[in-house]
Order: C-alpha cells, then structure tokens, then sequence
C-alpha cells in the first residue's frame, strides 16, 4: 500500500524560495534551487542567462514532475558571479515584460483613439 505525505500550510510557508549553493565540481559555478516555481520560469531565465556573454553555461532541470520547484546550474567567466549573473538576467526580463506592456497600452489606447 502506498505511503502518502502531507505537508502543512506552516512548514511550507518557512520553506525558503531559493536556495544557493557553490558547484564544487566547476569552478566558478553555483546551483540555485528555486521552490514553488517551474518550467516556465525556469526556461524564461535560463534563456535570458545565456544572452549574456559572460555566462559560459546555464541550464534548469526539474527533480521530479510532483515537486514543484527547479534546479538551475550556472557558470560564469572569473570575473562574474552566478549571483550577478541571475540578478542581471532578471532585472532585464523585468525591464523587457515592463516595455512590452507599456507598448501594448500604448497600441491599444492609439487603436480605441482610431475608432
């Protein structure tokens, strides 16, 4: 018979969003565990990490399809922490995600004017 586990409200609220950790087997690389999130925003960061040039790697797995959360490895140039790295990469998607609605109000405040 199967075994099932519960987790309460409290214990998952004191569960950190995201935890980091130095790759001891690559230099300088960290892994971040990202809770309570998944592929999308996963992918979304993996793929803006790699824009940037000083990024030598960056890649997300998730655990296992029942756990929300994933793991995102990161490897940097010498000169540049993973930690600068995430921080850039999601600074710009805000800037991006703050751009593309501004420009969609704009489009849409001009198309009702047209009418």
């Amino acid at each position: 018979m199967p075994v099932l586990y519960f987790a309460s409200k409290e214990a998952d609220s004191k569960r950190k969003k995201i935890y980091i950790e130095k790759d001891t087997k690559v230099p300088n690389a960290a892994i971040f565990t990202v809770n309570k999130e998944d592929d999308t925003l996963g992918n979304v960061i993996t793929t803006q990490l790699l824009k940037d040039p000083q990024v030598l790697f960056a890649g997300y797995k998730i655990p296992h399809p029942l756990e929300h959360k994933f793991v995102l490895r990161i490897q940097t140039t010498p000169d540049y922490t993973s930690q600068e790295a995430i921080t850039n990469a999601i600074t710009d998607l805000i800037s991006d995600t703050t751009n593309a609605i501004t420009d969609l109000i704009s489009d849409t405040t001009n198309a009702i004017t047209d009418l």
